[in-house]
């Protein structure tokens, strides 16, 4: 019970001093289409984060990811599978942070969409050609 305290009081308390100076890292994401949580609770934690620690103190250790049509930790309509893990791994093993993430749709076990997700605050922006279904055809911008 402990150490579930101590997950649920870090996802409440924006002080992330201590999990920052042992090198802890952070990755959240989130389903926009999510019908059990709503998206901007999530939003709202990751801004009180960054409003607490700083930007550049945040930027480092912690990235957010909103996923449009995503459901409650996947599933939906919108791109939602993609390699969180694989990520998480390279940000904490070799200091990469993740920048995009590549997700994918499949109806009938073929893939029928991808999409980039961008860390938040930045969205997916349709470049103007191309179809609409393949992530090559967006660039993360500002919203």
């Amino acid at each position: 019970m402990g150490r579930l305290t101590e997950v649920i009081g870090v996802l409440i308390d924006p002080n992330m001093k201590a999990f920052f100076a042992r090198g802890g890292k952070l990755l959240l994401y989130h389903g926009w289409s999510d019908p059990n949580v709503p998206a901007v609770n999530t939003v709202k934690y990751y801004q009180s984060v960054v409003d607490y620690m700083g930007s550049s103190n945040t930027s480092s250790s912690v990235r957010l990811f909103m996923a449009p049509g995503m459901g409650h930790c996947g599933g939906g309509e919108g791109p939602n599978v993609f390699d969180k893990m694989a990520a998480l791994e390279r940000w904490v093993e070799h200091g990469k942070a993740p920048e995009v993430f590549i997700a994918s749709h499949s109806t009938n076990g073929k893939v029928d969409r991808t999409r980039p997700l961008c860390p938040y605050p930045q969205v997916a922006k349709y470049k103007g050609t191309g179809g609409i279904d393949d992530s090559a055809n967006f660039a993360c911008a500002a919203p």
